[in-house]
């Protein structure tokens, strides 16, 4: 471990996440003590912890820092709750969400990127999470709940069948709408099966796959 990449990590906490309104001190701690530039593509460790969003393959990103510490500071993660993510992706978030809650179950529907995320989260001594490889929106399918479900890329609209994945009093993040545009919002199921939602900001990212707008005929 290099002062440039202690540097460089700091920098990405302090000049990045936290003016992007991320104060819960466990967020940063999480994205200081986790080694991002471990989840990052051999060839793009250079811009490990660069404010962009970087590819992975398959036209999947791994999401900017700023969105993993709004996601993660939005979920108020207590230690004790069962995490549902679907995209595993470069498994960072994985792994901060591994952190911060009892355990972690992640679908990830490229099995390359499933292996390379076990293989990461191993190496961390990350013992807590499942990685599946499977397509959370086609296919597969479950009858788990969980505290805290997770979307990983945007959806134009909210499948029904994610919602039901959620416990009464649990919740979910979720990228929802039409890009450019996206809002990122969190969803909150009370005791009575009611939903509240929160929108907490705009960006852009791919859709999840089965998750995409609706193509448009035009002459």
């Amino acid at each position: 471990m290099s002062i440039d990449t202690e540097l460089a990590r700091s920098n990405m906490v302090e000049n990045q996440v936290r003016p992007w309104e991320v104060l819960d001190p466990r967020v940063l701690d999480t994205l200081r003590d986790l080694r991002r530039e471990n989840f990052v593509p051999a060839d793009l460790r250079h811009l490990a912890f660069a404010d962009i969003a970087l590819p992975i393959g398959h036209g999947e990103v791994m999401f900017k820092p700023v969105i993993e510490g709004r996601i993660l500071q939005a979920l108020a993660l207590q230690g004790n709750e069962r995490v549902l993510e679907i995209g595993t992706g470069s498994g960072f978030l994985t792994a901060c969400m591994a952190h911060l809650a009892a355990s972690v179950t992640s679908v990830e529907r490229h099995a390359d990127l499933a292996d390379a995320a076990r293989a990461r989260l191993a190496a961390a001594r990350i013992d807590n999470v499942r990685v599946e490889a499977g397509d959370a929106l086609g296919d597969a399918q479950t009858n788990e709940t969980f505290d805290v479900v997770v979307l990983g890329g945007a959806v134009h609209s909210l499948p029904e069948r994610l919602r039901a994945c959620v416990r009464l009093g649990g919740r979910m993040f979720a990228f929802i709408g039409q890009s450019p545009a996206i809002e990122a919002v969190l969803l909150t199921r009370d005791a009575t099966s009611h939903w509240t939602q929160q929108s907490l900001f705009d960006t852009d990212l791919p859709y999840l796959y089965h998750a995409e707008p609706p193509h448009r005929f035009t002459l």
